[in-house]
């Protein structure tokens, strides 16, 4: 198969596994927002301790279903599962389709569906017991699977390298599985901190996993491109549901599921020195939550009017669905600007660097 044709190929996989995501998810949704309204009320309680601006502004959600990002992950995992039972069945058209493979999809697929699993873990305790995991508790969690993560790359991947953009791969050694867990926890926690506002999350990790996406395609890692264009579709119905006035939250079912798979992706594609940029409006959320933390601790004051930072924006009287847009095309412009930087990077001869 030629260049071209295998190009042409690959953007009709993509295009495929993308719609296909779509309408099964927009499927999936609709009855799994049934479900919730009828048997995972009260949902989501609101009130928070020690924060009144952020109660003032969103007292009246509470009750509102969480759990929303559930049909996400178990749209890719049962498009997944269809392909490569297809194409061990039939081979043949099917085994050009599916996208199932040990090198590229494995250990993200892996990583949604458990962080999935955990992440529902902690939705239903906050359904069901009013509490849900604290942050020492998430944090134990998120380091348990961030380990189990870089275990994989360093000893059963064998990966010691750390790309710099324009200087090319420097080797770190054991250094990098301790790198590899503080990435999978960062961008777990800072994709976390995104899901707040009606539409936000979705929007934003759409931008976001379109440029890792477009970055899997160029380093002909075909089979990861359509399994991260599979969660781009079941993300696009996940906002048809959840743009404003929101029917249900992601929840951390789906907000701890593409975090980490997020901060795989990034290792895998070596790549993850442009996720600030790429990720820019995770990592100010984040920021933002962790300098108010500091600040309150050894000043006893905060910076910011309320935390994570989109909340200040709505203190300030912007209209929630005016801070949503805004931080999607800041999302937009981020993953643009870490994108022309990887391709940029990318096609400079190695003599150059």
């Amino acid at each position: 198969m030629n260049n071209e044709i295998f190009t042409v190929v690959n953007v009709v996989r993509i295009f495929v596994v993308a719609t296909l995501a779509f309408f099964v998810n927009l499927i999936l949704t609709f009855f799994w927002t049934q479900i919730l309204l009828k048997y995972f009320r009260p949902g989501k309680e609101i009130a928070k301790k020690d924060a009144p601006v952020f109660n003032s502004l969103h007292k009246k959600k509470e009750g509102t279903p969480t759990m929303g990002g559930l049909p996400i992950w178990v749209t890719v995992l049962f498009l997944t599962a269809l392909f490569a039972v297809l194409s061990y069945l039939f081979d043949g058209f099917w085994s050009q389709v599916s996208f199932l493979s040990r090198s590229q999809t494995l250990l993200p697929l892996g990583f949604l569906v458990l962080a999935g699993l955990v992440g529902m873990a902690d939705d239903m305790l906050g359904i069901f017991k009013r509490g849900g995991f604290s942050l020492k508790k998430r944090l134990i969690l998120y380091t348990i699977v961030a380990v189990i993560g870089a275990w994989w790359f360093y000893f059963k991947l064998g990966r010691d390298t750390l790309n710099i953009p324009f200087f090319g791969d420097i080797v770190i050694g054991w250094w990098y599985a301790v790198y590899a867990i503080f990435v999978i926890i960062a961008t777990a926690f800072s994709m976390n901190e995104t899901d707040g506002l009606d539409g936000l999350s979705g929007g934003v990790f759409l931008t976001i996993f379109a440029a890792m996406t477009a970055i899997a395609f160029d380093q002909g890692r075909m089979d990861l491109a359509v399994f991260l264009t599979a969660i781009m579709g079941a993300l696009i119905a996940f906002l048809w549901f959840n743009i404003f006035p929101a029917k249900f939250f992601m929840g951390d079912t789906g907000v701890m599921a593409l975090g980490f798979v997020l901060g795989i992706v990034a290792l895998l594609t070596n790549t993850s020195l442009l996720l600030p940029i790429i990720a820019i409006i995770p990592l100010a959320e984040s920021l933002s939550v962790i300098i108010q933390a500091l600040s309150k601790k050894i000043r006893k004051k905060k910076i910011f009017i309320s935390t994570p930072i989109h909340h200040s924006f709505e203190a300030i009287g912007w209209p929630e669905t005016q801070v949503t847009m805004r931080f999607w095309m800041i999302s937009a412009i981020g993953a643009m600007v870490g994108l022309i930087i990887f391709l940029v990077d990318s096609k400079i001869p190695p003599l150059f660097r």
